[in-house]
C-alpha cells in the first residue's frame, strides 16, 4: 500500500513539475532585454519621404465548400475541403474576427503592406500599415529585427494594422476551434517579409517632400456608428498628402479615420481588406464608371491608418450605405455595400484634397518619442490561450506583457499611436461612471488625450505596434452584474480586453510622452 501511495505521490509531483516547466516555457519572454526608449528631434527643417506597397495576399491555400452556408467549417454539416496537396489535412487560411472555424474560400481583393519612410537627416522613421486584424508586439519586434538588417539607419519603425475582419489570423485566436491556434507560420513569414520589403522599397524611393494637412469633420458621419454607450466618437477624416518638392506629384496620402473594416460582416469567407481597398485604390487611381472618369485620383500610395475604434465603431448591418454617384442604397452586408462605402470615402477624400485652402508645408522638422510599457494581463481566457499556445505571447513578469506607446511630430501635426482599440471617450472626452459598473469609480482616464496632443493637426493611430484588444475606461468596466446602461447581459468589450488596468496605464503613459515630445 505504501508503495502505491508513494508511486501516486511521485506521479503527481512529476506531473506538477512538468506543468510548471511547460508553463515557464509557454510564458517565456521571447525578446528578453528588448526595450524601446526613443526621444529624438531633427535639427533640419526639410524632410525626404518615400512610399511603397507590397502585396501580402496569401497564396496556395486550400479552399472548401460550405454546405449549409453558415461560414463555419464543420464536416458534420457536410462541409468538404479541397485536399490540393493530398496530405489528408485541411491546410486552410483561417480568417480573423467574429468567430472561429471560418476558413477562407477565395480572394475578393488584395491585402497590402503599405509603408512610408520619413528622413530628416538625423532622424529617420518608418510607418507600415498592414491589412491584418492586428499584429502582436512579439511579432512587431521580430519584424523590426529583420528590417534592421536591411535598413539599420532607421531610428524607429511603427507597424500598425487596419483591423480588417476578413484577413488571415496572425494572432492565433480564430483557428479551427477555441483550442487550436489559427496562425499559418508560412503566411506569418510572408507578412513579415512583406513589411520588410515595403519599408526597404520606401527607403529607396525617398524624395524631397512637402506636406499638405487637411481635415473633414462632417461628411463621414453617415458611414460609421457607435454601438456602446456612452455614444462618443469623432467621425472626422484627417489627411496628410505628401508631394514631391520638385515635381509636385503626390508621393503618398495618409488617411486617418476610426472604423472597423468589417462591412462585409461575419458571413463573408473571402479574403478582403474590406472598405480600405476601394478607398485607397480610388484615391490613387480615381473614381470611374465604365470608360468615364468621375473624379481624378492623386496618384502615389494611399495608406489607411485606423483610429479609436473601441466602443465599438463599425458600419453594422443595420446601417445603410449609399453609392455617392448612382444613389443606390445598400443595407445587407455584401461586396457591393463595402465598395459603395469605399467609393464614398474616396470621393470625400479627393474633394477635401482638391480644396486649395490646405496649403503645403515646406519647412517641417521631425521628432519622435516612443516608450515600451508593461501591461497587466488579468484576462484568464488570455492566460489559458497563452498556456495552450493559441497566443504565442510571453510575459516580461508574471501576468505582465511588453507593449508600446509612441508619438511623433511633423511640422504642424502630431501623430499618436496606441497598441489596441481605444474607446473614443478616452481620446475625445466623455468617460462616464455609470450605475452598475464594477468599480464604482469616478472617471480615471482624464483629461481627454486630445486636449493634450500638441500642434494643430492631431492624428491618432490605434492597433499600433501591438494588439491588446479593447482599451475600456476603468469606470465603465462592466464584467459582473448588475450591468450598466440597462444591459441584460455583459456588454461586449471586456471579454476581449487585457483587463481593467489597461486603459489607465495606457492613458498615463501617453500623457507622459506627449509632455516630453514638445518640450
Amino acid at each position: 500500500m505504501k508503495k502505491v501511495l508513494l508511486g501516486i505521490l511521485i506521479f503527481l509531483s512529476l506531473s506538477i513539475l512538468g506543468i510548471w516547466i511547460f508553463s515557464l516555457y509557454q510564458f517565456r519572454d521571447r525578446h528578453q532585454d528588448y526595450s524601446v526608449d526613443i526621444d529624438l528631434k531633427s535639427s533640419q527643417k526639410y524632410v525626404l519621404a518615400g512610399f511603397a506597397k507590397v502585396d501580402i495576399t496569401p497564396q496556395g491555400f486550400e479552399t472548401w465548400t460550405d454546405a449549409n452556408s453558415d461560414s463555419r467549417f464543420n464536416p458534420e454539416d457536410g462541409d468538404t475541403f479541397e485536399d490540393a496537396n493530398g496530405n489528408g489535412e485541411f491546410d486552410a487560411i483561417w480568417l480573423a474576427g467574429f468567430h472561429n472555424s471560418r476558413p477562407a474560400q477565395g480572394v475578393l481583393d488584395p491585402l497590402w503592406a503599405r509603408a512610408m519612410v520619413l528622413d530628416a537627416g538625423d532622424v529617420k522613421i518608418a510607418l507600415c500599415v498592414i491589412d491584418m486584424i492586428g499584429f502582436g508586439n512579439d511579432e512587431v519586434i521580430a519584424t523590426r529585427k529583420l528590417i534592421e538588417q536591411a535598413n539599420p539607419e532607421l531610428d524607429y519603425v511603427i507597424i500598425a494594422s487596419t483591423h480588417v475582419h476578413s484577413s488571415p489570423d496572425v494572432i492565433g485566436q480564430w483557428g479551427p476551434s477555441d483550442y487550436a491556434r489559427g496562425v499559418n507560420p508560412v503566411y506569418l513569414d510572408q507578412v513579415q517579409e512583406g513589411i520588410r520589403k515595403a519599408i526597404e522599397d520606401a527607403s529607396k524611393a525617398v524624395r524631397p517632400a512637402v506636406f499638405r494637412f487637411a481635415e473633414e469633420k462632417e461628411k463621414l458621419k453617415p458611414l460609421v456608428g457607435d454601438t456602446r454607450p456612452p455614444l462618443v466618437f469623432d467621425a472626422s477624416l484627417k489627411l496628410m498628402q505628401v508631394l514631391d518638392a520638385e515635381t509636385g506629384k503626390t508621393l503618398g496620402t495618409l488617411m486617418n479615420w476610426g472604423n472597423h473594416p468589417e462591412t462585409l460582416w461575419s458571413e463573408n469567407i473571402q479574403i478582403s481588406s474590406d472598405f480600405p481597398d476601394p478607398w485607397r485604390t480610388m484615391v490613387e487611381n480615381g473614381i470611374s464608371e465604365g470608360d468615364s472618369i468621375l473624379m481624378e485620383g492623386v496618384g502615389g500610395v494611399a495608406i489607411f491608418l485606423n483610429g479609436a475604434v473601441g466602443g465599438l465603431m463599425t458600419t453594422h448591418p443595420e446601417m445603410t450605405v449609399s453609392d455617392p454617384y448612382s444613389g443606390e442604397s445598400f443595407l445587407k452586408q455584401s461586396p457591393e455595400k463595402m465598395r459603395a462605402q469605399g467609393k464614398a470615402l474616396a470621393k470625400i477624400t479627393l474633394e477635401t484634397l482638391n480644396d486649395t485652402i490646405w496649403k503645403p508645408e515646406n519647412k517641417v522638422n521631425l521628432s519622435v518619442r516612443a516608450q515600451s510599457i508593461e501591461l497587466k494581463m488579468d484576462n484568464e481566457l488570455f492566460h489559458l490561450a497563452a498556456f495552450l499556445g493559441i497566443f504565442e505571447r510571453g510575459f516580461t513578469s508574471w501576468k505582465h506583457i511588453r507593449s508600446e506607446v509612441s508619438a511623433w511630430t511633423l511640422g504642424p501635426a502630431t501623430f499618436v499611436h496606441v497598441p489596441g482599440e481605444l474607446y473614443p471617450e478616452i481620446l475625445f472626452g466623455g468617460v462616464e461612471s455609470p450605475s452598475g459598473a464594477d468599480f464604482g469609480l469616478e472617471p480615471v482616464e482624464v483629461p481627454a488625450l486630445q486636449t493634450k496632443i500638441p500642434r494643430k493637426y492631431k492624428f491618432f493611430g490605434g492597433l499600433s505596434n501591438d494588439m491588446v484588444g479593447y482599451i475600456v475606461p476603468k469606470s465603465q468596466w462592466d464584467a459582473e452584474p448588475p450591468f450598466t446602461y440597462d444591459y441584460k447581459n455583459r456588454p461586449y468589450g471586456e471579454i476581449n480586453s487585457l483587463g481593467p488596468e489597461t486603459a489607465p496605464k495606457i492613458h498615463s503613459e501617453v500623457l507622459k510622452i506627449l509632455e516630453e515630445i514638445d518640450r
